[in-house]
């Protein structure tokens, strides 16, 4: 039997395969990218697509309507195959990989962000230099009077530039060094690194190549972003990003390392994070900023636990089983080689350290880049994505926690949910009296909505919770045009009707959504409680809270605190740092004392779990209401009849 997809903008994709066989492990096995956060449960609804031609065994679905049913809409997940047949897959915007986005600079915004720590680390006395250098060399050729062998020449050259140094040659450049050498007439770029009283060459090249680059990544669950950096002068030389090739075998973390015990599931989430995102990107941004991918010298990656483990083909199961030990915290001696990276073989990859099985090196990166750990203030640094992250403390003690969020910050678990990408509604306030939404949506002007991301629906929330037209618990408690119910009575808040959304798809919130956000939400807020708690400290005694994360620095922190996310403190104490993770491995790429400093925040912070800490599982009960089952914790929060 043969199963062809039909992807959206792209070429079709035909697979062999049985009778019985599931759809989406078929799409999976063929490379096909279909959205899939609850990894083929059928809860999330996600992974829609039309049948063309064909049969399927399908089951009915909450998440189809009887009308998408009768034109070929199905779940992929809930379908079999039963014979050949053809499948359209959409290239919706809640898709899992994301266009691709390069940009020969950041934003302003970002650029911003990337000074401020810039600043703020040189104030705590980490020197932005490092030890790689481009020599350029010009050498006598060979003649019969003068035999001296490459090698030695080669090494002669650097000492008359660098002084009484040893020079090592390592193989990779060894192999390429009598061509390199007489291609360019004895005229050449040797790139390498000063370690000490050595130099270790790293490429051999022609004399017009002289750039020294790094590279720092940031793997989230769901997002993965880079830069390309001078080594030389820090300067940004491009940025990229797009979702991670892994989630199609869960949203989660957890889903993910289900998969990667399976037979041959090491390999598969390697290579959808090495192959299938890391490459394309790193390719598109060499081609941007115009340079050759072996003039990467090296690489740091801020990524949690779990990303690090699946990223070098590191068995993860310990991370999710009783005691929560996993294979490493840090790793040292690792080279873009060994994980075939379109960059300089022996560039050495930095990997921010690990705290624990939840609090990965995407916090220690992130924590560097905050500089709470170099503030006297009592500093409360949260991180929102698939997973809450949160630390605690100042110059004196740091305390770390993580928490299960889900992937409702970031689109997952809603029916409209996307990521902060076109179409997306981003911000939402409501009219008290008539409940029309004023929207901002993501893209160009006139962009009509496609899906709801991680920072409208906090503020669609906390809107409908301050109008009235849900309760503490969720429930839709007052009618109107835009408020619906199916035929059980579950409602749901309408923010597009099917004319005025880009998909001719109605745009809407309905209670599971609320649920499984207040949910998340109560996450976030019980392991803060929690946290504190642990060091006897209160809320007011934070003096400022970083908010980092996917989640977009639209995010509204009034709203955040009013449905009871965030802790009721002065909302003049909030920043939005942006990706602290990138920015930490910036900062680790371009600075050896950021690589140092960082290793010891790591091992000066103190890892809480919260899955076997008495009292988080009432906190987290607790904080499962809008705002809160304590009122006296959220004053500020308003609700109008």
């Amino acid at each position: 039997m043969k199963v062809t997809f039909q992807i959206e903008g792209g070429s079709p994709v035909q697979i062999e395969c049985n009778a019985g066989d599931n759809l989406l492990e078929l799409a999976r096995r063929a490379n096909v990218a279909i959205d899939a956060p609850c990894s083929g449960n059928g809860s999330c609804g996600k992974c829609r697509v039309q049948l063309v031609e064909g049969q399927l065994e399908s089951l009915k679905s909450r998440h189809i309507t009887d009308e998408e049913y009768e034109v070929g809409w199905r779940l992929s997940c809930s379908s079999k195959v039963v014979g050949d047949c053809t499948v359209f897959v959409p290239d919706i915007a809640s898709a899992y990989q994301s266009r691709m986005k390069t940009a020969d600079l950041s934003s302003p915004e970002e650029v911003a962000i990337f000074d401020h720590a810039q600043k703020a680390l040189r104030e705590s006395g980490i020197v932005f230099e490092n030890r790689f250098q481009a020599l350029s060399l010009e050498m006598d050729a060979p003649t019969p009077e003068d035999t001296m062998p490459d090698n030695e020449r080669l090494t002669w050259a650097i000492q008359a530039q660098l002084g009484d140094v040893a020079v090592d040659i390592p193989y990779a450049v060894m192999v390429r060094l009598a061509h390199t050498l007489r291609e360019h007439d004895f005229k050449v770029t040797v790139k390498g690194e000063r370690r000490g009283d050595r130099f270790f060459c790293m490429e051999i090249c022609g004399p017009e190549d002289t750039d020294v680059v790094g590279c720092a990544i940031d793997i989230g669950t769901t997002t993965v972003s880079m830069v390309l950096v001078d080594l030389t002068s820090g300067r940004i030389l491009a940025k990229g990003s797009s979702g991670n090739g892994q989630i199609r075998y869960g949203a989660d973390v957890i889903n993910r390392i289900i998969e990667q015990g399976r037979p041959g599931g090491k390999k598969k989430l390697q290579d959808a994070i090495v192959k299938e995102t890391l490459t394309p990107i790193l390719a598109n941004l060499c081609k941007s900023a115009k340079i050759s991918a072996r003039s990467i010298l090296r690489l740091s990656v801020g990524a949690n636990t779990t990303m690090n483990h699946l990223l070098l083909g590191v068995d993860a199961q310990s991370v999710r089983m009783d005691p929560y030990v996993p294979s490493f915290f840090s790793w040292e001696g690792l080279l873009a080689g060994d994980l075939k990276l379109p960059a300089n073989p022996l560039a050495p990859v930095v990997i921010a350290p690990n705290i624990g099985s939840y609090v990965g090196g995407d916090i220690t990166a992130g924590t560097l880049a905050s500089g709470i750990w170099d503030k006297d203030e009592m500093s409360l640094f949260i991180d929102l994505g698939t997973n809450g992250e949160i630390v605690f403390g100042n110059r004196d003690f740091l305390m770390s926690c993580a928490c299960s969020a889900g992937p409702a910050f970031e689109g997952g678990d809603i029916s409209c949910g996307m990521r902060a990408t076109d179409g997306a509604m981003e911000a939402v306030t409501l009219d008290k009296d008539t409940m029309e939404p004023t929207m901002e949506i993501v893209g160009e002007p006139g962009q009509k909505c496609v899906g709801i991301c991680g920072s409208g629906i906090i503020d669609i929330i906390s809107e409908l919770y301050r109008c009235g037209i849900i309760n503490a618990k969720g429930l839709f408690v007052r009618e109107g045009r835009r408020v619906k119910r199916d035929a059980h009575g579950m409602g749901r808040f309408v923010l597009a009707f099917p004319e005025e959304s880009e998909t001719g798809r109605e745009v809407s919130i309905n209670e599971v959504d609320i649920d499984n956000f207040i949910r998340a939400k109560g996450a976030i807020f019980s392991a803060i409680d929690t946290l504190l708690r642990a060091v006897d400290m209160t809320v007011d005694m934070i003096d400022h809270v970083y908010v980092a994360g996917g989640i977009g620095s639209g995010i509204n922190m009034r709203n955040a605190v009013n449905i009871g996310m965030l802790p009721d403190v002065e909302i003049e104490k909030f920043s939005y740092i942006g990706n602290s993770s990138l920015t930490g491995s910036y900062a680790m790429v371009v600075s050896d004392g950021a690589i140092a400093k960082c290793a010891e925040v790591a091992a000066n912070m103190t890892y809480l779990e919260l899955s076997t800490h008495p009292g988080y599982m009432d906190s987290f009960v607790a904080a499962c209401f809008i705002p809160h089952t304590d009122r006296s914790l959220f004053p500020s929060s308003v609700q109008e009849g």
